[in-house]
């Protein structure tokens, strides 16, 4: 079951979870908490619902199909937050994999209850918090000063603190044009994937991959092979992102049902037109 946010582009939010999930074998339960109003570019506000509304979704289909797996994304509101982390309560047994996207774009006073609410209602009960590396570093470790980034196991330690046991941070800057994406619980690193970082901006990355990780975990895998298999997944995905509007990439988590791309080597030329193959197949 997905609890987050209708996103009008379909990169992210309920679009993205239903899309992820179905690609990675698994039957979404999507339930509505907030209606964003974006574009591929970026977010311009959003609408909250009825805490009672959301409930009242989630409990009609609690009570008629059982569940695998919890994914929850953007939950519109601190009260909201409430309203769903006691559904959670419900089912201590069902893993949970909480997604924490960037927040910049809310009112700061909004902004602040809603990772308060987050930090001591959702991620007591998260196996998994999942986020990019800066997101994570300003929601755990506020008063973050030192003059390196913090790192996967400080931020795990943290997240420890209020109960989670894994995080998954994406986006970690490395030399040689690398970013890493590493799960990491207080002890340190459990496993990771790089990616070679370029150009293109994506939008719905982070969305992607929690409910690809909810969608392993529903299927019975272990946190570090479900982490690694998302990771995977996810790359993939953005190996064949795509431009729907004029804003930024969003990611194909349907890559393999394209069809081959012409050519004997398979490559799709780029976006100049030339024969030159594009190694990310952004199309």
């Amino acid at each position: 079951m997905s609890f987050n946010a209708n996103d009008p582009s379909g990169a992210g939010g309920l679009g993205g979870d239903v899309a992820t999930l179905c690609a990675m074998g698994a039957h979404p339960l999507p339930v509505v908490t907030a209606i964003l109003l974006r574009d591929t570019a970026e977010v311009f506000d959003h609408h909250v619902l009825d805490d009672e509304a959301v409930v009242e979704q989630a409990r009609s289909i609690l009570e008629d199909a059982p569940i695998a797996a919890w994914k929850v994304g953007f939950l519109g509101s601190a009260e909201t937050i409430g309203a769903v982390a006691e559904v959670l309560s419900d089912y201590p047994e069902v893993p949970l994999v909480a997604y924490l996207p960037s927040l910049s774009w809310m009112e700061e006073s909004a902004h602040e209850a809603y990772h308060e609410a987050f930090r001591e209602l959702v991620l007591p009960q998260a196996e998994v918090l999942v986020g990019n590396h800066k997101t994570l570093t300003d929601f755990l470790l506020p008063d973050w000063d030192a003059d390196r980034p913090a790192s996967p196991r400080e931020l795990a330690v943290a997240a420890a603190e209020h109960g989670t046991r894994f995080v998954l941070v994406t986006g970690i800057q490395l030399p040689d044009q690398f970013i890493d994406n590493v799960l990491a619980t207080a002890e340190g690193p459990v496993s990771g994937e790089r990616f070679e970082r370029f150009e293109a901006g994506f939008v719905g990355a982070g969305e992607t991959l929690s409910a690809a990780l909810a969608a392993m975990l529903a299927n019975g895998a272990q946190a570090p092979d479900a982490a690694a298999e998302a990771l995977a997944f996810l790359d993939q995905t953005l190996d064949a992102g795509f431009r729907p509007g004029m804003g930024s990439v969003v990611p194909d988590r349907f890559f393999w049902a394209l069809p081959p791309a012409e050519g004997e080597d398979g490559a799709a030329n780029d976006a100049n037109g030339d024969d030159t193959p594009d190694p990310r197949h952004i199309h």
